[in-house]
């Protein structure tokens, strides 16, 4: 019998066949250095990314310490300006301690599954982001995932747990929708049961809280002992990078157990220069927190969006993902660029416009982007 010599990649036709008949086929989009467009697609929620102190920071770090950090924080990756500005955000948030990684999504890999572990249970709610739910899948512990925002749902599987140690993780700020998690209601039900609580604060520092000090510091839980939270430098400080922030043992710990950290190239120096930069900025103008949600209360207006946003994200629902392509794309024709969010960043039927708020937009901007939004979503909604 003759053997028919296939590829071992030939599947990925009939996958690629099946994502572009479902409307879900992806491509990468190349932007110019200075956009043509409004920027309404970005997380660069304090426009911070273009700030010339922003940019002086990392090209100071630059010159002072190089391109690279040249190895694991463990080897050679470690330098004072990481470890000042580890000290800075940690005294910014109203934490203990704080530890640095490449990346957000490796930051919540390390804590998760540093913090959890086989003989361990992990409650998760249903629409944490990737990172979180990759890092409870690498945690070997026990998961259960929790309807949205379901309080009673993660009482009742702490409550049958039988495992010594547990973990509850979730979002602060939901980034598909911008909704607030409930962590006052959370970090009560922790308490109760002796749980850790992991709050992701990606989308909420830098826009919550007194100054933009996050969703945590807003309801009192800074510096709370049984929680700890992680964020990222990419949003709200225009950088690139993550954090574990939380009790100074959280962080020895880390240090020793967390792999990300322990076998991952230090952030490089300049990412972090910038970020120190974004965060004196943002210290010296708290000003800024509050134009976000201001302008993120116009966009939705604009968008006919019936609640007031708690964040900087806008989410406009539109259904089908083929819809919701059309209108990014024709937001995009007419100078507005958005965000288009379909499976699997969001549930099946509820392809959606993302707008982000951003403090630096002005009236023109603003004015544009109602332009443009009412006409296409006028077709998109018909």
């Amino acid at each position: 019998m003759t053997r028919v010599e296939l590829s071992p990649l030939a599947w990925l036709d009939d996958v690629e066949s099946q994502r572009r008949a479902a409307g879900l086929r992806r491509s990468l989009r190349t932007r110019p250095a200075i956009a043509a467009e409004l920027d309404l697609a970005s997380n660069d929620y304090l426009g911070l990314s273009q700030h010339p102190a922003v940019i002086e920071g990392g090209v100071d770090a630059l010159r002072t310490w190089g391109a690279g950090s040249t190895g694991s924080r463990l080897v050679t990756g470690n330098t004072e300006l990481h470890e000042t500005f580890e000290s800075a955000v940690a005294g910014f948030v109203g934490a203990e301690s704080g530890l640095v990684f490449s990346s957000g999504y490796t930051a919540n890999l390390g804590a998760v599954v540093a913090l959890s572990g086989a003989g361990s249970l992990l409650v998760s709610d249903a629409l944490t982001h990737a990172s979180l739910v990759d890092a409870c899948r690498l945690s070997r512990a026990r998961v259960v995932v929790t309807p949205h925002r379901d309080v009673d749902a993660v009482d009742a599987a702490l409550s049958a747990r039988d495992e010594d140690r547990a973990v509850v993780v979730t979002d602060s700020v939901f980034s598909a929708d911008g909704v607030l998690a409930p962590l006052r209601a959370l970090h009560d039900v922790c308490r109760k049961h002796g749980a850790l609580l992991i709050v992701d604060e990606a989308h909420g520092l830098g826009v919550r809280g007194d100054g933009g000090r996050g969703l945590l510091h807003e309801v009192g839980l800074a510096g709370a002992p049984d929680v700890v939270m992680t964020t990222t430098l990419s949003k709200a400080l225009g950088s690139q990078g993550g954090m574990v922030l939380g009790p100074a043992a959280v962080r020895d710990h880390l240090i020793d157990a967390a792999r990300p950290f322990i076998f991952d190239t230090g952030l490089a120096p300049a990412a972090v220069g910038a970020a120190l930069a974004a965060l004196d900025v943002l210290i010296a103008e708290p000003e800024r927190a509050a134009a976000v949600l201001r302008h993120a209360a116009t966009l939705a207006q604009v968008c006919d969006v019936d609640e007031v946003p708690d964040s900087a994200v806008v989410s406009v629902i539109l259904g089908a993902p083929e819809v919701a392509l059309a209108a990014a794309t024709g937001c995009l024709d007419r100078g507005v660029r958005v965000g288009c969010f379909r499976p699997p960043s969001v549930p099946v039927g509820t392809s959606r416009l993302r707008l982000t708020a951003r403090a630096s937009l002005d009236d023109d901007d603003l004015a544009l982007a109602g332009r443009v939004l009412t006409e296409v979503l006028a077709v998109a909604r018909k």
